[in-house]
């Protein structure tokens, strides 16, 4: 393996590529090559396409992480993602086979961030300015937070009822970045899903979206991951 892997970063609900920016930054700064595509959030299907489509042109081994929502596109490549090497969560989902987003999220209360979601006439979901600017966002400057709302892509929410067959961490190194202030995944669910998944965890005073409040930890880790294949390869 080269002294660094590649790295794609896979945005969830209500966000876009351009979430990422800061970590981009810093990750191209250290010599990382990064891209940081669109998804459709059309359906899990759709979007792991995607992701398959980017991952082909990538030359050499590759690093996935992702936040929220795409932490389960991520996971639904399966045993079948060719020149992955290491999967990175930031306060994402990490289902198992059988699990479906809307059992999940059925089993407690609406979270702060969700309380107020609101579905179109074609059935994605929307989130509303206070909840993204005051929950979902929490800890983002107000001015930020207000254009990530604006540019916010709404979720099919059919995504909710699709099972997730046999999870990709099951044969990947995996990493955890457990955001403590999270109003949109319980803290508590996050810590479930790496434990189970025998993830490298760190824990963050963080609201949801830590890869835009809190970068350099986001940065970090995916780093770690990256020396940690790395070194393993040299073996």
């Amino acid at each position: 393996m080269r002294d660094r892997p590649n790295i794609v970063l896979v945005h969830g609900a209500w966000a876009d590529g351009s979430c990422w920016s800061a970590v981009i930054e810093r990750l191209q700064a250290q010599g990382f090559q990064v891209r940081a595509p669109q998804f459709p959030l059309t359906s899990i299907a759709e979007d792991v396409a995607r992701l398959r489509q980017v991952l082909e042109f990538q030359d050499g081994p590759t690093i996935v992480a992702g936040h929220s929502y795409g932490g389960q596109i991520m996971t639904a490549l399966g045993d079948e993602a060719p020149n992955v090497v290491a999967l990175v969560y930031i306060a994402a989902f990490g289902l198992d086979e059988g699990e479906s987003l809307g059992a999940l999220l059925s089993a407690g209360p609406p979270t702060p961030a969700l309380a107020h979601l609101f579905t179109d006439g074609r059935g994605y979901g929307w989130l509303s300015e206070d909840d993204f600017v005051d929950h979902f966002a929490a800890d983002v400057d107000p001015a930020l937070a207000r254009v990530l709302y604006a540019v916010q892509q709404p979720l099919a929410l059919s995504a909710f009822e699709t099972v997730m067959g046999v999870p990709a961490w099951k044969s990947l190194p995996s990493w955890y970045l457990v955001a403590r202030d999270d109003e949109a995944i319980p803290s508590d669910a996050e810590r479930q899903f790496a434990q189970r998944m025998g993830a490298t965890t760190i824990e963050i005073s963080s609201s949801h979206v830590a890869m835009t409040s809190h970068p350099v930890e986001v940065a970090g880790l995916i780093e770690q991951a990256a020396a940690s294949v790395v070194a393993a390869a040299a073996r």
